[in-house]
């Protein structure tokens, strides 16, 4: 998800229960670093190494951890095959603190992205980008394609930033509006970052019901983990990207996910997606908006499982 500016940064412990395997054993479940010359990123494992591709998930943002994808079964449930990798971006989470005067851009982030790679040992990857991920994933994709094995876009951000399509003052014009008319202060406080950020979120659901829900498994907002700085900084560096001309050029095999009702990221980013990268395959979820792995998880699964478990 695309985050203004001004929201605070903490990353809650949010490790919720991991199911069992058939055998009774625990699911695994790893934590570590990955040292670089300008910061040692954060990762978290669940699952085991086996001789299916692992998938590597990649959060959105910019400035997010990854925690706000972990109040789902979705990723445990896919860890039950294979090894499912989450990773914090520089600056946020567990990949903090960064090397002074090191920047904060995307061309950062994708060395990062394939540091991480190198440093777990992985050849090939299947990469899951979600939102913000997903141009972050199409840079990196079209970068190192050689180690890219499959490309899930999941409520992707797409491949240029300008070409975003938002429906919020449309589709919440008395919320926006209200929030225009608040008084912003010289010093944003962490209480108002985070009131903002409630906000915000309270928009990317299709049924309030799942809404209340995800933030009860989600607790206190702080969890998620936002660093505002890193946010602009990255944001303003991606706005000058373009990657749509690299997209024609994409071999691997490439699913777009999509919730019928994303207001952050209106449905239309994922079918030019879609229709631009040969072969690549659309999925709507007709009862979520940008969060369905949370709000339809179950069909959520079980489309990417089929499409991972699909010879290449």
């Amino acid at each position: 998800m695309t985050w203004r500016a001004g929201y605070a940064a903490a990353l809650g412990g949010l490790l919720l229960g991991w199911p069992t395997l058939a055998t009774g054993q625990a699911l695994p479940h790893q934590t570590g670093k990955i040292p670089t010359e300008q910061v040692a990123l954060g990762y978290e494992t669940f699952g085991a190494s086996s001789s299916a591709l692992p998938l590597l998930v990649v959060n959105g943002g910019p400035g997010l951890s990854h925690a706000y994808l972990l109040p789902t079964d979705v990723w445990k449930q896919l860890a039950q095959k294979r090894r499912v990798i989450f990773y914090d971006q520089r600056g946020t989470g567990a990949s903090k603190p960064v090397q002074a005067g090191a920047p904060q851009t995307l061309a950062a982030q994708v060395a990062d992205l394939e540091a991480l790679r190198k440093g777990l040992g992985l050849a090939k990857v299947v990469l899951l980008g979600d939102s913000y991920g997903g141009l972050l994933t199409i840079a990196y994709a079209s970068a190192y394609p050689e180690h890219v094995a499959k490309l899930v876009l999941s409520n992707a951000a797409g491949s240029n930033l300008n070409t975003l399509v938002h429906l919020f003052d449309q589709v919440f014009p008395e919320t926006m509006a209200a929030e225009r008319q608040q008084k912003q202060p010289a010093v944003v406080t962490q209480a108002a970052a985070e009131a903002s950020m409630r906000t915000h979120f309270n928009l990317l659901f299709y049924s309030a019901a799942q809404r209340d829900l995800y933030f009860k498994k989600l607790g206190p907002i702080h969890n998620v983990g936002l660093e505002p700085a890193v946010g602009q900084a990255v944001g303003e560096d991606a706005g000058k990207a373009d990657f749509t001309p690299k997209l024609a050029g994409f071999r691997f095999p490439t699913l777009v996910l999509t919730g019928r009702y994303d207001m952050n990221v209106a449905p239309l980013t994922a079918w030019r997606l879609q229709q631009a990268i040969p072969g690549a395959k659309i999925v709507f979820f007709e009862q979520s908006g940008h969060f369905p792995w949370f709000e339809e998880p179950a069909k959520y699964r079980t489309v990417v499982e089929q499409f991972l478990d699909a010879p290449r």
